[in-house]
């Protein structure tokens, strides 16, 4: 892919992303005053620390630019071990040229429009008798449940993702730190 279909690329995946937070609808979960008024300085792209290879994924999809715009965005971060878990050379080959737009489709299947605080989510699942769906900026859907006290997230192929750390408010909305990869179906 030449460096003006990149360009191109990914200012469609930034219009694509800010467009989303636009709409109204889609998702069943709440966002609490409190996720709305989240405060700090630092947004969401400088809040990534030890999350370096999503941060790296990020900034190579050009999505880094959207996650330090305004929002506001709630992110579910991989952990690097979670990127760890998938297959070999996976996360290498997606950052190629040629496998930027299945990974910018992978990173914005993580990013749900507004600021949603766990509680929130918590709050849509005992509302939805169980489970909560959560619309992505990628256009597909999550499922919310609960584990216990956990907080499950689970992808269409069935990969369930645990909320390590949650509500890291940003000023440009919030970010969850989960154990697995979201696969877009």
């Amino acid at each position: 892919m030449s460096l003006n279909k990149l360009t191109i690329a990914a200012a469609m995946a930034a219009t694509l992303a800010l467009g989303a937070c636009n709409q109204k609808g889609g998702d069943t979960a709440p966002k609490s005053e409190a996720a709305k008024d989240a405060a700090g300085d630092a947004t969401i792209a400088a809040g990534l620390g030890d999350a370096t290879k999503f941060a790296a994924a990020a900034k190579s999809t050009g999505l880094d630019a959207t996650l330090a715009g305004p929002g506001p965005y709630t992110v579910l971060v991989p952990t690097d071990a979670a990127f760890d878990k998938l297959p070999a050379g996976a996360l290498d080959t997606l950052m190629k040229d040629e496998g930027r737009q299945e990974l910018t489709g992978i990173l914005t299947y993580h990013i749900l429009p507004g600021a949603i605080l766990a509680d929130d989510i918590g709050k849509a699942i005992d509302a939805g008798k169980g489970k909560a769906l959560l619309a992505t900026m990628a256009g597909g859907t999550l499922t919310a449940t609960k584990e216990g006290d956990a907080i499950v997230i689970s992808d269409g192929a069935g990969t369930k993702a645990k909320i390590l750390g949650s509500d890291e408010k940003r000023s440009n909305g919030v970010i969850h730190r989960i154990d697995a990869v979201m696969m877009p179906s």
